[in-house]
């Protein structure tokens, strides 16, 4: 029987996604459970599964276009069935071009050529820096997604000559350009109609401040809205409280110069701190939980994500058994995590569960600093600087200590008052006594 494969809801709530890049070429036989195409969300790129065996005898959506959840962007043809039978029944003529990024969604779709169904994502196309002037009024095809990047990376695409179908650019044909570095421009505005002359006022005590301001509307990402949405649906649904320690990190700087200065080995003070945490909730098991509307889901691992800044926003990738991995190997895995994130080729799995999540700001020198939650979590520690501060020592007497403040944001619903200062206090404890933490 014909399959039709539609475009998967991947991050939950979305309306849309875009095609990264197909992994098969049609005419190959596909397996359940084998990697057929890359879906890019607001988020990351998504390796999407066939859910049933065939072969792929058509492609209805080329590499670098966008099409609302729920629209045909495959046909498999199933065992016995000739891939002419398979469009058919698919309703696609035959075959020939991906339809445009700009086509409605009930438009009828023709499969890409056997030659075209798999863009070449690992070796980029060669672009020509100026391409030949186009006739007046001619149009560029050009999907929603190479607009939104072309626009974040300053590319203008007047210079740009697209690989796709037709001439279309794709996401490929973006890839080494690199892009200006100029603003963009103010948004004009309409003009104010004049006024008659009013009388003079007194003066008044200048304020420093100009008094015709401009500005420029940097248009919001996909990214951005997806934090704007999750961040305020935390802050204005889960009741947060703050609980603030402070932790003499100077064994711990001196065991990790110990540590790195041992050849191929290097761990980071985050590379503790996330090891840390994990330890906590060794020691107070109650605490690894999170809130759901039927019952408070409590874990026997430890998963927790680490926040990560990319130049769109903020990612929170998760390491996954965070107890059962040496220090090395946590630091290798943030790493990976953070480098894929930067990169913008993070899995959507990558992205999911865990029950605590990490948010360190100290190398900007931020003293201290309190993190929003991030749902389903229950969760967070910030992370401020380790600075040298005067303290108290054993015998009572002031010095001069390495001193990190950290603010744990937890979930009321999960989390008491007891239960919260309790799983601190072990943090505190394994990271003053780092050598508790490499056991």
């Amino acid at each position: 029987m014909t399959v039709i494969v539609r475009m998967p809801e991947i991050a939950t709530g979305s309306d849309e996604a875009a095609i990264a890049g197909w992994l098969v070429a049609v005419g190959e036989t596909v397996a359940v459970g084998q990697a057929l195409v890359e879906i890019e969300t607001e988020k990351a790129t998504v390796e999407f599964e066939a859910e049933q065996p065939g072969t792929l005898a058509g492609i209805l959506l080329a590499a670098g276009s966008t099409a609302p959840v729920g629209a045909p962007i495959a046909v498999l043809a199933a065992d016995g069935e000739s891939m002419a039978d398979a469009l058919a029944a698919a309703g696609v003529a035959g075959p020939g071009t991906a339809p445009s990024a700009e086509a409605g969604a009930d438009q009828v779709h023709k499969p890409v050529s056997a030659e075209a169904a798999v863009a070449p994502t690992a070796v980029p196309v060669p672009v020509q820096a100026a391409a030949a002037p186009e006739a007046p009024g001619a149009r560029r095809f050009v999907s929603p997604l190479v607009r939104k990047l072309a626009r974040e990376r300053g590319i203008d695409l007047v210079s740009v000559r697209g690989s796709g179908p037709g001439g279309r650019i794709v996401r490929r044909d973006l890839d080494g350009i690199g892009g200006g570095t100029a603003a963009p421009a103010a948004i004009p505005q309409p003009a104010q109609p004049s006024l008659p002359p009013q009388p003079a006022a007194a003066p008044l005590a200048s304020t420093g401040a100009s008094e015709s301001a401009e500005w420029v509307d940097v248009p919001h990402t996909g990214m951005r809205r997806a934090i704007a949405r999750r961040l305020a649906e935390s802050k204005s649904t889960v009741p947060h409280f703050y609980l603030v320690a402070d932790c003499r990190v100077d064994a711990l700087l001196e065991l990790r110069s110990q540590i790195n200065a041992v050849e191929g080995v290097r761990v980071s003070v985050n590379d503790f701190v996330v090891k840390a945490v994990a330890g906590a909730f060794r020691d107070v098991p109650a605490a690894n939980a999170i809130w759901t509307e039927e019952a408070t889901r409590r874990f026997t691992g430890v998963d927790i994500a680490v926040a990560v800044s990319v130049p769109a926003g903020l990612l929170t990738p998760v390491v996954r058994g965070v107890e059962r991995m040496s220090l090395g190997e946590l630091g290798t895995a943030i790493r990976d995590l953070a480098g894929r994130a930067r990169e913008g080729k993070l899995k959507q799995h990558e992205l999911e569960g865990g029950s605590f999540s990490v948010s360190n700001l100290g190398m900007y020198g931020t003293s201290e600093f309190a993190a929003i939650l991030n749902p389903p979590q229950s969760g967070i520690l910030a992370v401020g600087a380790a600075q040298q501060r005067p303290v108290v020592q054993a015998d009572g007497t002031v010095g001069v200590g390495t001193v990190m403040t950290v603010t744990l944001s937890a979930d009321h619903r999960v989390l008491d008052g007891a239960l919260a200062a309790e799983w601190l206090a072990a943090f505190t404890q394994r990271i003053e006594n780092p050598l508790s933490i490499l056991v």
